[in-house]
């Protein structure tokens, strides 16, 4: 009798989940994923970006590994992207034997006119770097809020070594960037898949010159590497909520 009276109210929770409307940036993102997976042919190398983005990119790319038999081998650039993989069955091949990749596919924080990016909201920001130079064709897959006219409002994230990090950030600091260290919610400073600490630094919008922000961050003992991504991008898939998508050369 009780499971009898628990049924409408259960009818009644799968109706109301059923009517919540999936947010436009996921349908777009889904769509561009999608449209990058079935540009990937047998026989590639795929680099597997991390973040939502490359997350629908890569549920759709196991789809057809499993629906299609597509043969292909890929380099995951985060634990999170490597047991989605695994979950997926996409075969992964081992980094460490490997010097070239046929293409990599990732999403960005922001966009900029020129293909300049933003990445490593994720904190996946130096493999992913990694990952892209490595690639004959570095594959940019966004939605179409993602594009922007500079660069600067999203934070810039920067890998430090946990060694004297204090010292980094200060001198991050002298250089006039407003810099504060990531933390976790459940083990305090966020630490990336290398054991690193990462930096998340506010730049002056609008960012006119990233290359020059890019050097002058780099040239610090203590960083390895900044989330800008430049000269590295080939197309760019813009996604969009009515689910058409926007290819940029």
């Amino acid at each position: 009798m009780m499971f009898r009276t628990r049924i409408p109210k259960l009818l009644t929770l799968v109706k109301k989940m059923a009517s919540v409307p999936v947010p436009k940036n996921a349908i777009a993102k889904e769509a561009v994923g999608k449209s990058a997976a079935a540009l990937i042919e047998s026989g590639m190398t795929v680099g597997l970006g991390s973040g939502t983005t490359a997350s629908y990119f890569i549920a759709h790319l196991g789809r057809r590994c499993r629906k299609e038999g597509l043969d292909i081998k890929a380099a995951p650039t985060s634990s999170h992207a490597l047991k989605q993989a695994q979950k997926e069955e996409i075969p992964i091949i081992d980094i460490e034997t490997c010097i070239s990749l046929d293409i990599a596919v990732d999403g960005a924080d922001e966009v900029d006119p020129q293909k300049r990016m933003i990445k490593g909201g994720g904190g996946a920001l130096f493999r992913e770097k990694v990952i892209a130079n490595m690639s004959k064709e570095f594959l940019v897959i966004v939605d179409e809020t993602k594009r922007v006219a500079h660069l600067g409002r999203f934070p810039l994230a920067v890998e430090i070594s946990p060694f004297a990090y204090m010292a980094t950030l200060a001198q991050l600091r002298n250089k006039g960037y407003s810099a504060a260290l990531r933390q976790d919610a459940r083990e305090g400073h966020y630490k990336t898949d290398n054991g690193n600490y990462i930096a998340d630094v506010q730049l002056e919008f609008p960012c006119i010159h990233p290359e020059k922000d890019h050097e002058n961050i780099h040239s610090i003992p203590g960083v390895i590497e900044t989330g800008f991504f430049l000269k590295l991008a080939g197309r760019i898939l813009v996604g969009f909520p009515d689910k058409h998508i926007e290819i940029i050369d």
